[in-house]
């Protein structure tokens, strides 16, 4: 079967010159040109290939009430009939996955490469064989299809996006969700804002890159596509499927490992005390739920180096005003970073990463919080329900909303009484000077760099071994997603690894290199390639992760890839109701990665640490809403170190206009970075420039 001459079994056609086959090895459903195919009717012969046909074909009586006398129905022929059902009923048998991926053609469709089952109902050989006349019956493999249907049934609760598929049942379960859907797919919440064009999408619904493993998907006219939306696609594409309950943890072949990483953290919880024994639940009071989450900790080149297991609180069951109060916590931004990297290589300092072991079980609660017995802790009554008993949190726990806030307001009152200082511009760096130099600690949730010379960052590595228990992770290689290269000129961050694994997932780690990450585009109205959709043009279907794609080259271009920027916020104007011609688009920026991998930001050791600006502007970049685009990067020390490349909200009226609009937009992003940078000087004692 196809160009590869490999074995199959003929089940059926599409059409009279593409034909359907089973894989005898994995039970799989392809598809192949007839031309390429060549039938060995000795093993398999066709069916009533036994008998011989007429040599002439006889007369049509037109008066015969009916045909059975010319086709007598016989026992030969319902064998031949049960022989496909046999073959039919073994294919759903086999497993699910490839057996032997070699020589496989993947789509660039995600979604295409899922093993397609061809199930038989059980009623059908029934079916066959007690209607003996000529009676018809229904079609199996259509009726599978209609029966394979899907329809949305709860929403996550940190993207209101985001939905989960099941299978229809005739009496579904009730459910309860946070937010619900209507028919024609929006949501009940009118002032959600979506970025790019407000043309209406129909309630188009698109499958997530990791369908298969989570059901997720996410509904087009309703998706904020952000950073927050890019970090989250990229974190998917980062990680392999792990698993999500205990029960798939025993399943799985290094249950061993994982049960470690349990026995550590229930171990870790009872060492600083983050809950009581068990007490009976009080009245008129609700415990939040408990949850278990298993992540496999990688490096720099992707291994596996450590198993975690976390116990975390179910927090969205939290209520304000009860539970909370306060929830915000500040986080170091990637400007911020990248300075920092720039500002290591001027002065030659070291760069040390530190990673806080259980850091949410530092922090202290504001309220009083009850959670139900978490799996593994025994009740005092095993026969009783183990919802009447609950334990009472003395400390956060992760999931909890408040538990950000209280992990910051702890590691910063230590610090600020060990000599550091920070401001309201960037209050995630912490500095200390001292006579041998300075000191910076940036704070990225639990993961802690180190910026000074070997006695500074020595000294610092103490005050919080002695109060925190550390995981010291040596040179800084791997932060934020972002790999990090000590050269002797230099540091080199780049995301070489986050580039591979996106080109595997939508399988065009193979596709021919482009020079270019876009086509060249026309600002005619009607020549434009990446134009809206026009009236009739068919959108993309739910098999298309369009989506997740942009949410992934987002992230991209905001952490070390300035260069497809214009590109990525160019396709990410038609989120709500992309075409196939956007689709090309966004593979070109593919293409253009796949060759392309290993471009990043290379800081060099200069002598000239100045902070330059560039500022520009293109007057009616988009025809269709008559608006403009701004671009301007920074660069600080001769390497980027930040950028933006978006439409403008107001309309220009001429050239000139334009120019002030993007010139103002610089303007504010550098009396930022001069703030930051002049703060982080002085309190360092470095003589700005």
């Amino acid at each position: 079967m196809g160009p590869h001459r490999k074995m199959g079994i003929y089940v059926g056609y599409l059409s009279p010159s593409i034909i359907k086959y089973l894989e005898p090895l994995t039970g799989d459903l392809l598809t192949a040109r007839y031309a390429d195919c060549i039938f060995n009717e000795e093993h398999f012969p066709a069916l009533g290939g036994e008998f011989k046909y007429h040599t002439e074909c006889p007369e049509i009586n037109w008066d015969a009430f009916d045909t059975l006398k010319e086709d007598p129905r016989t026992t030969e022929s319902e064998l031949q009939v049960q022989r496909i059902i046999n073959l039919q009923n073994a294919a759903n048998n086999l497993p699910d996955s490839f057996t032997v991926s070699k020589g496989v053609t993947k789509s660039f469709i995600p979604a295409r490469n899922v093993p397609e089952r061809v199930e038989v109902p059980n009623k059908t050989i029934q079916l066959l064989i007690s209607k003996e006349s000529g009676g018809s019956t229904a079609n199996p493999r259509k009726r599978t299809r209609k029966q394979r249907k899907q329809s949305s049934d709860t929403v996550n609760e940190t993207q209101p996006q985001v939905e989960r598929h099941q299978m229809d049942l005739p009496n579904p379960p009730p459910t309860s969700t946070v937010h619900s859907i209507s028919d024609d797919g929006t949501l009940e919440c009118p002032d959600t804002v979506v970025l790019g064009n407000t043309e209406p999408s129909n309630g188009v619904h698109e499958i997530s890159i990791n369908y298969v493993d989570s059901g997720e998907s996410f509904d087009r006219k309703t998706t904020i596509v952000d950073i927050y939306f890019a970090s989250s696609i990229a974190e998917t594409i980062q990680n392999d499927p792990d698993p999500k309950s205990m029960v798939e943890c025993k399943k799985r072949s290094d249950w061993n490992k994982w049960k470690e990483a349990i026995e550590a953290e229930l171990a870790s919880l009872n060492k600083r005390e983050v809950f009581s024994s068990v007490i009976p639940t009080p009245p008129k009071t609700f415990p939040v739920g408990f949850k278990w989450v298993f992540v496999r900790k990688r490096n720099e080149n992707n291994e596996v180096v450590r198993y975690k297991a976390r116990l975390v609180a179910q927090g969205f069951t939290q209520r304000p005003g009860i539970d909370f109060n306060e929830t915000y916590s500040p986080v170091m931004s990637g400007i911020t970073f990248r300075y920092l990297i720039s500002l290591a290589t001027q002065k030659r300092l070291s760069m040390q990463l530190m990673d806080v072991v259980t850091a949410y079980l530092y922090g202290s609660l504001d309220s009083d919080i009850y959670m139900k017995v978490p799996d593994g802790i025994p009740i005092p009554n095993k026969s009783a329900n183990r919802n009447m008993y609950c334990v009472k949190l003395k400390r956060s726990l992760y999931g909890l909303k408040q538990s950000g806030r209280m992990w910051y307001n702890r590691l910063s009152e230590y610090l600020l009484q060990k000599g550091y200082s920070n401001n309201d511009d960037c209050p995630c760096v912490f500095i200390k000077r001292s006579s041998t130099g300075f000191c910076i600690i940036s704070v990225y949730v639990d993961d802690l760099n180190i910026i000074g010379n070997t006695q500074d960052i020595d000294e610092a590595r103490k005050h919080l071994k002695t109060e925190f228990e550390m995981k010291d992770l040596g040179k800084t290689k791997f932060c934020l997603g972002l790999q990090i290269e000590h050269l002797h000129s230099g540091i080199f961050v780049h995301q070489s690894v986050y580039v591979q694994k996106l080109l595997e997932k939508f399988n065009m780690d193979k596709a021919y290199p482009n020079k270019t990450p876009m086509v060249v585009r026309s600002l005619d109205k009607e020549k434009d390639i990446f134009r809206p959709r026009e009236e009739g043009e068919e959108i993309l279907g739910s098999e298309y992760p369009y989506l997740s794609l942009i949410g992934a080259l987002m992230y991209l271009a905001n952490s070390t890839r300035p260069d497809i920027a214009f590109a990525v916020n160019l396709l990410a104007r038609h989120s709500a109701a992309p075409t196939k011609r956007h689709w090309t688009g966004a593979k070109q920026i593919l293409r253009y990665l796949n060759g392309t991998k290993d471009l990043g930001l290379f800081f060099q050791k200069t002598n000239d640490p100045s902070l330059i600006g560039y500022a520009d502007a293109g007057y009616l970049s988009d025809p269709h809403n008559v608006r403009s685009q701004t671009g301007f990067v920074f660069l600080h020390g001769g390497t980027a170190l930040s950028w933006k490349s978006s439409k403008q909200t107001l309309v220009a009226t001429s050239t000139n206009h334009s120019e002030i609009i993007a010139l103002f937009e610089a303007s504010r992003e550098c009396v930022w970075l001069r703030r930051m940078i002049n703060h982080i000087e002085k309190s360092c004692g470095i003589d700005s420039a």
